[in-house]
């Protein structure tokens, strides 16, 4: 009797009801930009796959507002999230494009779910993962149970390693702890506010009380370790086209103490732009991806804290918190008297754009969370990875961004206000991502991947958390998942140069003729003739050559399929290109035809570096001696040799 009454109490309260348990090869977690490429790639590797979503929307930050791609170097994107870019371009007419609108960003990540028939749960959050010895078995999510034989945790926050117990971090390291130098506290120059901007809502009392924003606490010593988590904000998508515009208007709880600091500030250094408070990057149609910018702007520095480890309710109370904060700043620039006039004027040019995000009020709900949990797994990638003092021979992707942390708290130091956190540290090439930072120790676990909240000190992972690397590591993820499965391994076991020669071979994980390149830096299939200097900003890949006197330098691909080619030569942005540069390309080593480009003809708008300019199709055969020379001749600038491309038709 008594367990018939629990019976009808368990189902008066709706606590028994059948449960839907999924079997599936592969389980995505988090349909981020990682995360659909994960997916797709696992469905090309004939696997069965569902990627379960938190939200309602797909892509992550790349469709939710980070249009303006933060890359480094375009020779460090590669397989699938390259195509992702070159499926922009064609959206734009171009070969490729990396900056673009929101909604396109979106439906170009559609694309790749229908195209590869993967199935996604949306609205899903896990609840729970459950484990045999050091392997994961299943993970619910509220009425759902999916069982699986690997795992790839794409999402931002890590929930799923979390959930399976896996070691992981939160915050920055003391420098001292894997010997590098701009690991934890760190007070700098750059973002900081000038000296004499006063922290007290009375100028000169302390009794006052600080203005928002500003903590009490005293900062530690510089390099010092701590919990602290660098800025989180929303990348804005504006338009200043009327007929699309929607006023900013003044959200809820608005509350104009918020930006007091801000107003010190212009007072300060009286700026004659908006650009002195807000990054405003220009995109397709008229609109903006607007980041963060100086002293005070949209990073909400400080309030983050509890947000990686939080429960899903107190996440979205802080996400909501950054939303408010954000349009209060739009509004406040835009319509508080204190601003001064030419401010107030060009911020009222903007609004939300009518066609971006309808669905949640014309505004971004994918919050930039720029770091949260980070795993501890087979292998740290620290700052000697980045600068290449320490190289990895299982590299499976690439980063080549400048160490990037934002700010990460807001103190008083000296009676003035000051920001504590940013840190932009560049000046390196393209460097290797090791296979054993997405995956964790053996201990932990023998069958998930972690691509995004890999497993890097916070410096290092300044580096490598940019959108495309996200969906390269994720594409190497889902491959290695696939053997894995097919080898009857753990992901400790897989042979990884098996997995490197696969996504050599198949770049987009299917059979298509890949694309070759040739990158200057290849001495086997470069001739250079004359005298020409090595130069690195810029560059697609590690160098270039910029001439310095007569000569040329020939590419020579090396043609495994027979077929036709269009042929590209990558240009970077430069002011001192010659009038005209003259090429010559050759399809059997022996007949060659002349081409060439002008600075006129390089169209850069879409790019966020420089731009491959078309130089033409020709037919290569296999085993073939084609090549494409660059030449000296008539020369009246600089003349750039750097990566050629041969893209089958």
């Amino acid at each position: 009797m008594r367990k018939i009454i629990v019976l009808l109490c368990l189902l008066m309260t709706g606590k028994l009801f059948a449960q839907n348990i999924r079997e599936v090869d592969i389980c995505i977690y988090g349909g981020t930009s990682a995360g659909v490429i994960a997916g797709y790639t696992a469905k090309k590797m004939n696997k069965s796959v569902l990627i379960i979503e938190p939200g309602t929307r797909l892509g992550g930050l790349t469709s939710g507002g980070l249009g303006y791609t933060d890359i480094g170097n375009k020779y460090a994107i590669t397989g699938i999230s390259r195509d992702f870019y070159r499926r922009i371009g064609k959206h734009y007419g171009r070969f490729e494009q990396w900056i673009f609108e929101p909604g396109v960003a979106e439906r170009t990540f559609q694309q790749y779910i229908k195209e590869g028939g993967v199935e996604v749960l949306y609205q899903q959050h896990i609840t729970g993962a459950k484990k045999t010895g050091n392997r994961i078995t299943e993970i619910q999510t509220g009425s759902t149970i999916i069982r699986a034989k690997m795992f790839i945790d794409c999402s931002y926050e890590g929930d799923l390693m979390a959930k399976a117990g896996i070691s992981y971090t939160v915050g920055r390291e003391d420098n001292a702890q894997y010997g590098e130098t701009y690991n934890g506290v760190q007070l700098r120059e750059k973002h900081q506010f000038p000296d004499g901007i006063d922290p007290y809502k009375e100028p000169g009392q302390p009794a006052s009380g600080l203005l928002w924003g500003i903590s009490p606490e005293q900062v530690e010593k510089q390099g010092a370790g701590n919990k602290k988590i660098q800025a989180y904000n929303f990348r804005i998508c504006l338009t200043n086209q009327p007929d699309n515009l929607i006023p900013i208007t003044q959200p809820e709880d608005y509350n104009p103490a918020r930006y007091e600091l801000l107003l010190r500030v212009v007072q300060k250094l009286q700026p004659k732009h908006l650009s002195g408070m807000l990054k405003i990057d220009l995109m397709p149609n008229h609109k903006t991806d607007i980041n963060n910018n100086g002293p005070f702007s949209t990073d909400m520095i400080g309030m983050n804290y509890n947000y990686p480890e939080a429960d899903y309710a107190t996440r979205e109370k802080i996400t909501k918190d950054h939303e408010l904060y954000n349009k209060g700043l739009l509004y406040f620039i835009g319509h508080d008297p204190r601003m001064p006039e030419h401010l107030r004027k060009e911020m009222l040019q903007w609004g939300y754009p009518k066609d971006e995000y309808p669905a949640s009020g014309n505004w971004s709900p994918q919050m930039y969370v720029r770091e949260a949990r980070r795993m501890v797994g087979a292998y740290v990638m620290t700052q000697a990875n980045c600068e290449s003092r320490e190289v990895v021979k299982d590299g499976i992707g690439m980063a080549a961004y400048t160490m990037d942390s934002h700010n990460c708290q807001r103190i008083v130091e000296n009676g003035m206000v000051k920001n504590e956190g940013d840190v932009q540290i560049g000046g390196f090439g393209p460097y290797p991502i090791a296979y054993r930072s997405i995956i964790p120790k053996p201990e932990d676990c023998s069958n998930v991947f972690v691509p995004v909240c890999m497993s890097a000190s916070h410096i290092a992972y300044g580096s490598i958390r940019m959108e495309p690397v996200f969906m390269v590591l994720a594409q190497s993820a889902a491959v290695a998942a696939s053997i894995a499965i097919d080898s009857h391994q753990s992901v400790q076991d897989v042979d990884v140069s098996k997995l490197q020669a696969l996504l050599r071979q198949k770049p987009l994980a299917t059979d298509a003729t890949p694309e070759i390149l040739v990158d200057n830096d290849d001495a086997t299939h470069v001739i250079m003739k004359g005298d020409w200097q090595k130069e690195t900003k810029g560059a697609y890949g590690p160098t270039m050559f910029i001439s310095n006197s007569a000569g040329s330098i020939r590419y020579t691909p090396e043609v495994t399929r027979t077929g036709t080619y269009k042929v590209y030569t990558y240009v970077p942005k430069r002011s001192d290109l010659p009038s005209s540069t003259h090429i010559r390309l050759s399809a059997d080593g022996k007949t060659t035809q002349q081409v060439s480009y002008t600075p006129a003809s390089i169209k850069v708008e879409g790019q966020t570096s420089g731009e491959w300019v078309d130089l033409g199709t020709i037919k290569l055969t296999k085993g073939g001696k084609a090549f494409v020379e660059i030449t000296n001749e008539g020369k009246d600038g600089e003349v750039v040799a750097d990566a050629v491309l041969f893209y089958p038709q």
